[in-house]
């Protein structure tokens, strides 16, 4: 009797075959803007369904290694990475996905939308880029911050090109190097300092978890030399990973790795613990005058959406696993799609993930807009949107990957298929750049600082009018979302620090990010879009009345587990 072999059809291309993405980008690029940015797309694409998704599987399958010491014993505390990562290291340059938003030929025919095309490629790339999206996003971060007119222009000049260069011999990323055993989160514990030595920085103290650990730079928070206590007195430094400021060699002085990371998951990439002793720093900015912690925020706010990006990236490259293992396998005598459980199932799996989509999507055009146009608009929504959707597609991403694991039965928690990798890859994204918690004690924070929920809260009440004609049921749940959530952000800004308030938080957070998302899902549909309605009246039920949509996600299954 012949072994029985399941059949394993890849997932269709990750552009051609999404057409919520698609119509997306006709809506937020208009037409003609999405025609301009088909090639760029498409050519994206065919890597990661060829030469990339190899190079993810040979980067997984052989994690980086920590050499101390050169043969005659001098330490080198080198990092060896695999062919695989090298390989996404050079398309990432090569497809411009740090550098699209900087370039002023995609600024010339996107404007403000650059960030768009740029969000689309991180969807397709990241998912399979074993998790080089990490390096990728920190150095979108530094080069915004080296943007800044605070920073020295020489700096600036030396290594924001080689940032933004889509040259793969001497394109460079960045690491981050914020974190730190005593403080985590709490940055107000940060123990490196920075001195001064004639003209020059030195900076010491032990970072705790720095990922990209094989980067040619790094951005460092340190406290000056006889600087106040707390958080606002830390300022960021540039400091070369490598002697000379290449891109491997020799560690840069007074620069330790102890050690590499064994981490739950994102096993590809180097995270490591770095000891700094009288390590050259670069100051971005003046260190000796406030705000050094809000230019260390330009940085973040783009980690923060980055990680959205990889959080909904993960969840459509996911769920396209999903389905096509579900219309190759076999079960009770039928396929398993066309089992009603298993497509109610993989349906409000693909909502989620376009609810994901959008409100990450959203968060970028935002961005695009404060860089571009100075839209103090945009700049008040981005500073509430930004944490909202980072922590709500963190923990949307891991639910999601623990329903993809389980789609597979027993081959979903063996090693050698991949899929458990979605799930612990997926952890990390609740947690880096700040866990739940931590974003929605920074939303109130936009909140009560910035009244940034007076836009958001109008953007779904707009969106409550905008659904009249399209489902009454889904305008009045967002109208009255609206003015539930317009009374609860009233009574957090007016004490964000009381008890009842803070304890609050999250739940606070998510509820504004689902009912911005249905909101942005609304917009999408009003184009005449029926895979957007239908998602918006399931994502409504669903997150913002608490419904089961089982019978009707099935229903549709069709509609939203169709792809093209």
């Amino acid at each position: 009797m012949a072994r029985f072999v399941q059949p394993l059809p890849p997932p269709p291309d990750p552009y051609a075959g999404d057409r919520f993405l698609r119509v997306w980008l006709d809506r937020q690029l208009g037409v003609t803007g999405h025609a301009l940015a088909k090639a760029r797309l498409t050519d994206l694409a065919a890597d990661v369904a060829g030469p990339l998704r190899a190079a993810h599987a040979d980067a997984e399958a052989h994690p980086p290694t920590l050499v101390r010491y050169d043969p005659w014993g001098a330490r080198v505390d080198r990092v060896d990475t695999s062919a695989g990562w090298q390989a996404q290291r050079a398309a990432a340059a090569r497809h411009a996905v740090v550098a699209l938003p900087y370039l002023d030929e995609a600024r010339g025919t996107w404007g403000a939308a650059t960030r768009t095309v740029q969000h689309a490629l991180l969807h397709l790339y990241g998912p399979e880029s074993a998790t080089f999206s990490c390096p990728v996003a920190m150095a979108d971060g530094a080069a915004a911050l080296l943007c800044r007119g605070d920073v020295d222009r020489d700096v600036r000049d030396r290594w924001l090109p080689r940032l933004l260069s889509t040259d793969p011999d001497t394109a460079i990323t960045s690491g981050q190097w914020m974190t730190e055993s005593q403080g985590g989160s709490d940055l107000a514990r940060s123990s490196t300092v920075a001195r001064r030595d004639g003209d020059r920085w030195l900076l010491s103290g032990e970072k705790w978890f720095c990922s990209a650990a094989d980067s040619a730079m790094a951005v460092a928070l340190a406290r000056p030399e006889g600087a106040h206590p707390g958080s606002r007195s830390l300022a960021p430094f540039l400091l070369a990973r490598y002697e000379g400021g290449g891109n491997g060699g020799a560690p840069a002085p007074g620069v330790t790795v102890h050690r590499l990371k064994d981490k739950l998951g994102t096993r590809a990439l180097p995270t490591a613990e770095i000891g700094l002793s009288d390590a050259v720093g670069v100051p971005l900015g003046n260190p000796d005058q406030p705000g050094g912690l809000v230019r260390a925020m330009t940085l973040v706010v783009v980690t923060r959406l980055h990680n959205a990006a990889a959080a909904a990236g993960g969840m459509r490259r996911g769920l396209d696993h999903a389905i096509a293992y579900a219309k190759a396998r076999h079960v009770a005598g039928g396929l398993l799609f066309d089992s009603p459980l298993h497509r109610a199932t993989l349906a409000t799996l693909a909502v989620d993930a376009m609810g994901a989509f959008v409100l990450a999507g959203h968060a970028f055009a935002l961005l695009g807009r404060v860089e571009v146009g100075s839209d103090p608009a945009a700049a008040a929504e981005l500073r509430l949107v930004a944490p909202l959707a980072k922590l709500a597609t963190g923990r949307l991403a891991v639910s999601s990957a623990s329903e993809y694991v389980e789609c597979f039965g027993g081959a979903g928690y063996v090693e050698d298929t991949g899929v458990p990798r979605l799930l612990r890859d997926a952890q990390v994204l609740p947690i880096w750049e700040g866990t739940t918690n931590v974003l929605a004690l920074d939303a109130l924070r936009a909140v009560a600082r910035d009244d940034a929920g007076t836009p958001v809260v109008a953007r779904v009440a707009a969106a409550a009018d905008l659904a009249r004609g399209l489902s009454p049921a889904v305008a009045d749940t967002l109208a009255g979302a609206a003015r539930d959530l317009g009374a609860r952000l009233k009574e957090a800004a007016a004490d964000p620090t009381a008890a009842t308030v803070v304890a609050g938080a999250r739940g606070l957070a998510l509820r504004t990010a689902y009912a911005l998302a249905a909101a942005l899902l609304v917009e999408q549909a009003a184009d005449r879009d029926d895979l957007a309605e239908t998602a918006a009246r399931l994502w409504s039920r669903r997150w913002l009345r608490g419904e089961d949509i089982a019978v009707d996600a099935a229903n549709y299954a069709d509609v939203l587990c169709g792809g093209a």
